[in-house]
């Protein structure tokens, strides 16, 4: 397992597909490429989900969010707009407004981008905080057993409100 890097303004680094922190969160496959560490501006985030998974409706304080569909089918909800990302379709998802996400097709890859507006984002430590380390890129096996209470506890020490349940599950 590589781990992820805290971004260095002079170096560039560059991380392979199955490299970085793995984690599983909330029944998918988390990786984290790049940790804002103590002073850096943005996150990088990969999630490798399965058909219907997704966040409970939340909304980031501070933090804008930038999800890149690798692979895959995602529908993304933003304030009163939805709209579906496919492979290659970037969403913007702007700080103070409600949002979540739900995978449509059989699974998807995407890649979240966050950035603070006042200070040093949290989202890495946020999915760290949530996620167990495995060594091995894979999804999680074992259904996850997920405490609603905990996890906003979780979400709002990271600068994350829940607001709502995740997306209703989707039909057959």
């Amino acid at each position: 397992m590589t781990t992820s890097l805290a971004l260095d303004p002079n170096t560039l680094t560059v991380l392979g597909r199955d490299e970085g922190e793995h984690l599983h969160v909330l029944g998918q496959l988390a990786t984290i490429k790049a940790t804002a560490g103590e002073t850096g501006s943005m996150t990088a985030v990969e999630f490798v989900a399965d058909r219907g998974f997704g966040p409970p409706l939340h909304c980031h304080r501070t933090e804008d969010e930038l999800i890149v569909v690798l692979e895959g089918e995602v529908a993304f909800r933003s304030g009163d707009t939805e709209t579906i990302g496919k492979t290659g379709a970037s969403a913007y998802l702007p700080h103070g407004i409600p949002h979540t996400f739900q995978v449509i097709s059989e699974s998807a890859r995407m890649l979240s981008v966050t950035s603070s507006v006042d200070g040093v984002p949290q989202f890495d430590k946020m999915v760290e905080a949530m996620g167990t380390p495995t060594a091995d890129p894979v999804m999680p096996t074992i259904p996850p057993v997920i405490d609603p209470g905990e996890l906003a506890v979780i979400n709002a020490q990271h600068g994350v409100d829940i607001l709502g349940p995740p997306p209703a599950p989707l039909a057959d």
